[in-house]
């Protein structure tokens, strides 16, 4: 028999209750949620990176509707619970919602604490808990000024960073010598307040809030030493206190939180209760893995397993601002009978401490080199002897246990089951290897969506990379790791958005903001940072010409033999005889050896001498012809058929939709080269159903089609939509084209990118169903092409632009 299973609350703790009840006991349960946010679930220990740039509230949701919808979950959002009657079993929202329970699960979170001092009721007051400050603070960064952060904590630093990132000056308040005390010792607090203070924003240790002044709003912030500092916003970051009053009106046991025991029930035994609102043996947490660990025994417990049972166990810091890796875990508190082992590398900026007592490692703090914290918390929770042999190298880390380096692979293969690789989602070494059996999955982004492994803050990646290298052996293609290349950790992904995060305006700045390997990068980062600037900055970054390949260096096609191959951009295939005459009085002048018509409807002319590219690009030019880019990463043309103009049995101008297309878009520089096409009719002569992007033109309108291929890979393309005019064509066409602009990755055809955001729904949802996002993608694509549509033969050919290209070497005696 189904029972009726209510939650009060929709975060992450209560999300993988679910996740994990639904997993083993999909029909156990008829689920209702209220949440009183107005949105669905979301990843709220990755707000930092929105509220700085890195990410979107779209990229940190947990549980979209589809999920809800799946599961037959029905959520009540923006819905807040105000009362619980245990005696008739029901819950009531502020709405007047009335929903009965079987079984009842608190999950009500935790509340920002505000300090009482004069002036906190300030309009510009905020708290940073949930997406709704963030937006707050997003907002008031909009419109520049000073924030002040009082709390220099973890949660108070993230969001310093993020709104220096933001393009505001940044005071942070601290009430004690050093930042993020708790976490960190002195030392390491130090380098900490040291990077941050290199970045712009302003520390202030050991300073105490006298009172935040304004006229209504806030204006500054006084101290008690009697320094005032202005500013237009206030974050407070001082701490969190368990939202526990609804359990308490409802006359359940709360202390500082509401009691539970190891099973996660309350004092009343069919309500439940897991997360920050959640007190255990005098114990309340606030870091994601425990409250995840409460979570899978929670849904056990809801299934009446017998066995699950909750325990304290230490628990691990990580701070979750680009750049700064920060790790700490267990007690590294000064004490009586405890030993530490220091390493310290004032150049590179590392620091590393370790606490023993009674021989056993008890604590461990990292700075600017972390990659072993995963190896020392397990031996923190395991509490392991470590002999003599061992403590002499036991500060160089894993690889090097013991006195003899260890094979990287060896290491991870030597982490036992449980030890645990994901601490934002708590998943271990076990359950990975598992997830890769059970579900053969083969790369990264199979255990992300898996396991959850690695899609939060990443900084497991590498760990989740060799877990899945250990467990494939040959068969895991290393080269599958989306870094850009060898000489960055980053993604593409990553890469583009820090761009725009950071505002980073030349490849140098992202080399060195990015802490690039190399000076100078490669031929593979190189032209691809290249690309993202143009896209990013139109207008602001100016095209750097040898971040190019050779074809897009010197505007034509390299053929096999040294020679060049130049192909003139016909306007939706259509030509005229004076552009014939200037193509043949051209092939005859440079004695060019072939003429070949191409497949998109242009005329190719190969076996041009480097030396004669000026002469025939100025000719061409002169008859009023510009560049075909057939050897770029761009538009490379529009394939038309004659249409309703000449053809009977056409139901649209397809000739003229394709030219207006082409010169729409030509010149714009993209992540691969794009091929469109326009058919007139259903019969598809132009073969619009395997290009990037396509129309066929019917009777009612212009059907639009994205993501075909006709190369090393054959694809039909994606029915996108059918729109009735010729502008709305132009427009969802360039939308789709500006879309893949931002968000695709270089060399990575439209197909690609479709399948990688989630096929033809994801772009019709972006495109069709957003019609402001759709809008705003068609205007920013106008903007950029200000600034794309020079032609560069033209360039070239007058000697403006790299002449010295095209200059043959002369011999001197």
């Amino acid at each position: 028999m189904t029972k009726k299973l209510v939650v009060v609350g929709n975060g992450m703790a209560p999300g993988r209750v679910l996740e994990t009840l639904f997993e083993s006991s999909p029909d156990q349960f008829d689920v209702t949620i209220f949440n009183a946010e107005p949105r669905v679930n979301y990843n709220r220990i990755m707000l930092s990176p929105v509220l700085s740039g890195e990410s979107t509230y779209e990229d940190i949701i947990i549980h979209d509707e589809a999920w809800y919808e799946a599961n037959n979950v029905t959520l009540h959002a923006g819905e807040k619970v105000v009362s619980i009657d245990r005696e008739n079993k029901t819950v009531r929202s502020e709405g007047g919602v009335i929903e009965g329970y079987d079984n009842l699960l608190i999950a009500t979170g935790s509340t920002p604490f505000i300090i009482p001092v004069p002036g906190h009721d300030l309009h510009g007051v905020l708290a940073y808990r949930d997406l709704d400050d963030v937006n707050k603070m997003l907002n008031a960064a909009a419109k520049g000024g000073r924030a002040v952060v009082i709390g220099g904590g973890l949660l108070g630093l993230e969001a310093a960073a993020g709104l220096k990132l933001r393009g505001m000056d940044v005071t942070v308040i601290h009430l004690m010598p050093t930042l993020m005390e708790r976490q960190l010792d002195p030392a390491a607090g130090y380098l900490l307040e040291k990077e941050l203070s290199g970045r712009g924003i302003d520390i202030r240790t050991g300073a105490n809030t006298k009172e935040i002044y304004g006229d209504g709003k806030v204006e500054g912030v006084r101290l008690e030493d009697g320094t005032e500092i202005d500013a237009s916003i206030v974050v407070m970051a001082v701490g969190i206190r368990p939202s526990a009053q609804l359990a308490k009106d409802a006359g359940l046991d709360v202390n500082r939180g509401i009691l539970v025991d190891c099973q996660m029930r309350t004092s009343d035994p069919d309500i439940y209760s897991v997360g920050e609102c959640v007190e255990f043996e005098g114990n309340c947490y606030g870091l994601v893995a425990p409250l995840y660990e409460q979570a899978r025994i929670c849904a056990r417990a809801l299934t009446n397993d017998a066995e699950a049972a909750f325990a304290h166990a230490e628990t691990s810091t990580k701070l979750k601002v680009t750049g700064v890796d920060l790790f700490s875990a267990g007690d590294f508190a000064d004490g009586e009978g405890r030993d530490e082992i220091v390493f310290r590398d004032p150049a590179q900026g590392i620091y590393k401490r370790l606490v023993l007592q009674d021989n056993r490692l008890i604590g461990a703090v990292l700075y600017g080199e972390t990659a072993d914290g995963a190896w020392f918390f397990d031996k923190i929770k395991k509490g392991e002897e470590i002999d003599a042999d061992e403590r002499a190298t036991l500060i160089f880390g894993q690889n090097f246990a013991g006195g003899s380096p260890l094979d990287p692979m060896a290491a991870v293969a030597a982490l036992p089951d449980e030890a645990e690789i994901c601490g934002c989602n708590g998943i271990s070494k076990g359950q990975i290897l598992n997830a890769i059996d059970k579900n053969e999955l083969t790369d990264l982004q199979g255990v992300r969506q898996c396991t959850k492994a690695s899609s939060s803050c990443g900084t497991c990646t590498g760990l989740v990379e060799s877990l899945l290298a250990l467990k494939l052996g040959d068969a895991f293609d290393a080269s599958a790791k989306k870094t850009v290349c060898d000489c960055t950790e980053f993604g593409h992904d990553e890469v583009r958005r820090l761009i725009i995060a950071k505002e980073l305006k030349s490849i140098p700045a992202v080399m060195q903001e990015l802490g690039w390997k190399t000076s100078c990068g490669c031929a593979k980062c190189r032209p691809a940072l290249n690309f993202y600037l143009l896209a990013s900055w139109p207008g602001e970054y100016v095209d750097d010409n040898q971040s190019r390949f050779i074809n897009e260096r010197v505007h034509a096609n390299i053929q096999k033999d040294g020679t060049y191959s130049v192909v003139p951009r016909a306007w939706g295939g259509v030509t005229t005889a004076a552009e014939l005459r200037a193509v043949a009085d051209v092939v005859d002048k440079y004695d060019i050896p072939m003429v070949k018509y191409t497949g998109g409807q242009r005329i190719d002319m190969l076996g041009v001498k480097k030396e004669d590219l000026p002469g025939v690009w100025a000719d061409l030019n002169a008859a009023g012809m510009v560049s075909g880019h057939a050897y770029g990463k761009s538009l490379r043309t529009v394939k038309t058929c004659v249409g309703s103009e000449w053809c009977r049995v056409g139901t649209q101008d397809s000739t003229g939709l394709g030219i207006k297309l082409e010169k729409l878009m030509w010149g714009s520089w993209t992540p691969h080269k794009v091929k469109l096409a326009v058919s007139g009719c259903p019969r598809n002569c132009a073969e619009a159903t395997c290009k990037d992007i396509g129309v066929v033109c019917v009777d009612s309108g212009y059907q639009i089609h994205i993501a075909g291929a006709a190369g090393m890979e054959v694809r039909a393309t994606d029915h996108l939509t059918t729109v009735t005019t010729e502008e709305e064509a132009i427009e969802m066409c360039a939308a789709v084209l500006q879309a893949y602009r931002e968000q695709g990755f270089y060399l990575e055809r439209i197909y690609k990118w479709a399948a990688r955001i989630g096929g033809a729904e994801k772009v019709h949802e972006l495109i069709v169903d957003d019609e402001e996002n759709r809008k705003a993608l068609f205007e920013r694509f106008k903007y950029a092409q200000q600034f794309s549509q020079d032609d560069p033969w033209a360039e070239r050919a007058s000697g403006k632009v790299d002449a010295h290209e095209f200059k043959t070497l002369e011999l001197v005696e």
